[in-house]
């Protein structure tokens, strides 16, 4: 499977960054392909492209802010949760890409 996606907290320093590394950490262990762009404090790094975000099964945004661009993920499969939710919660959050992913393109969840 291959998964996208985006981190943002509204310092856009520690949290983004913790967040970033938890999701690819878990990503690999379960045996998916994992890219992630944090937008932090320095800007938006490692931004996603057209092709990476066409090509994903699912996009998971980990967000306490509204992300820049983030009509680029209206027509993915989308998980969407705040930082500490995902952080208390990764399982949860793996869960809901395992179930996202047979839903139709367009189908967003919400942690």
């Amino acid at each position: 499977m291959e998964i996208i996606g985006v981190t943002a907290c509204i310092s856009g320093v520690a949290h983004t960054y913790m967040a970033a590394e938890a999701l690819e950490k878990i990503c690999k262990k379960a045996g998916y392909k994992v890219t992630v762009e944090t937008q932090g404090a320095l800007g938006s790094e490692n931004q996603l492209d057209e092709a990476q975000i066409a090509s994903a099964d699912v996009a998971v945004i980990i967000s306490d802010i509204n992300i820049e661009g983030a009509e680029r993920f209206e027509h993915c499969r989308v998980v969407r949760c705040t930082i500490s939710q995902f952080l208390r919660s990764t399982d949860q959050v793996m869960l809901a890409i395992t179930k996202v992913r047979q839903a139709p393109r367009g189908a967003e969840v919400k942690i």
